[in-house]
């Protein structure tokens, strides 16, 4: 299986200090590809008419389809 392109952290690197100085460095969860899809299924513009003929799995599909074009579109 191809591994898709996931445009890095959503919410990247977030420095806590700790008050002793001591720094924690990290990401915050999820990729931006998720992101993307999570907010298009979200918005209601995937299948914004769910009818019994769209399963998850194609309500799923375009909402990463509508994401890599997204991300495809940040490359230019």
């Amino acid at each position: 299986m191809e591994e898709k392109y996931d445009g890095g952290p959503a919410f990247p690197f977030q420095t806590f200090d700790t008050g002793n100085g001591t720094r924690i460095v990290g990401s915050m969860g999820m990729d931006l590809r998720d992101y993307f899809a999570a907010s298009f299924v979200a918005s209601g513009h995937v299948f914004p008419k769910l009818s019994a003929g769209n399963t998850p799995q194609e309500v799923a599909k375009q909402a990463y389809d509508l994401a890599d074009a997204m991300l495809k579109a940040r490359e230019s």
